[in-house]
């Protein structure tokens, strides 16, 4: 299979939340002594919680592959889980729509979902089979996107449930991460291909291959400086590309720590999951 890897956690899965203390230096032992972590224990041991996205009604909202169902989970850590009408859906990652409801991936499931803040779902499947849509994100045209993994493809999907495709010039990219960037377009990392895709609402891709092609780009999101930043699991890296195209790269403090997903904390830095390392970063 190609990129995305899902770990399964041992006995006592649970939800955690990283404290907003913790936006004080994130660097050598400081961070150690401010980093505040709660866990909250889902419903069973083997839910596998993956994607995690607030969602309009003030909520967390979190995909759990391996229940096939959908949680809701209030800022106090009580838990509400609504099955999905499909068995062996794996729901992976969820994103707040444009409509007020919250958007999601079936891996194996080869759907789109979306649901309600009340709990009632709605699929769509995906027109190519065995596409395995993964990241999703909402775009600047009040439509959603993702991407599919298995086949290359970028996803397009409507909030009244028209999916359009776009295939990746690169073969066998893998595409994983998905964004919408601050210049209108949608940002994607190619993990098998080493490169950061760009589409446009209009279905125009632009590929930007990265200095090392085993880097395996994984996570994107878009930083409070107007770049986009990324993580490289092979690599160990932080990456930052602009809208014109300019690369960076930074090194995590841990050898081999794997970076994998990424996202913009509310003291406007950039926080990542060292799943190798035990570590935020």
């Amino acid at each position: 299979m190609r990129p995305i890897r899902v770990k399964t956690m041992a006995a006592g899965v649970a939800f955690g939340v990283l404290s907003a203390g913790a936006a004080a230096a994130i660097s050598g032992t400081a961070a150690r002594a401010t980093v505040v972590v709660t866990e909250f224990p889902s419903s069973a041991s083997d839910t596998q919680p993956i994607g995690i996205a607030t969602g309009p009604d003030g909520n967390l909202w979190v995909a759990e592959a391996a229940k096939n169902a959908i949680a809701r989970v209030t800022p106090s850590g009580t838990f509400t889980e609504f099955s999905l009408p499909s068995a062996a859906s794996a729901p992976l990652f969820i994103t707040a729509g444009p409509d007020g409801k919250m958007w999601f991936t079936e891996r194996i499931g080869n759907r789109i979902g979306t649901i309600t803040t009340a709990g009632v779902i709605t699929e769509f499947p995906v027109t190519t089979q065995g596409s395995a849509p993964s990241a999703i994100a909402s775009g600047p045209d009040g439509a959603l996107w993702f991407t599919e993994t298995m086949v290359d493809k970028i996803g397009r999907i409507t909030t009244s449930g028209a999916i359009t495709e776009f295939l990746v010039p690169s073969a066998q990219s893998g595409v994983v991460g998905i964004t919408a960037g601050p210049d209108g377009a949608l940002w994607f990392t190619e993990g098998s291909a080493g490169r950061i895709g760009k589409i446009t609402t209009a279905g125009a891709i632009t590929e930007l291959p990265l200095p090392n092609a085993n880097s395996s780009p994984t996570d994107i999101v878009a930083g409070p400086d107007g770049a986009l930043w990324f993580t490289e699991r092979s690599a160990s890296r932080i990456g930052r590309i602009t809208t014109a195209g300019v690369i960076s790269e930074f090194p995590t403090a841990t050898a081999a720590s794997a970076p994998t997903g990424i996202t913009v904390g509310p003291d406007g830095d950039l926080w990542f999951t060292e799943p190798q390392a035990g570590k935020l970063g």
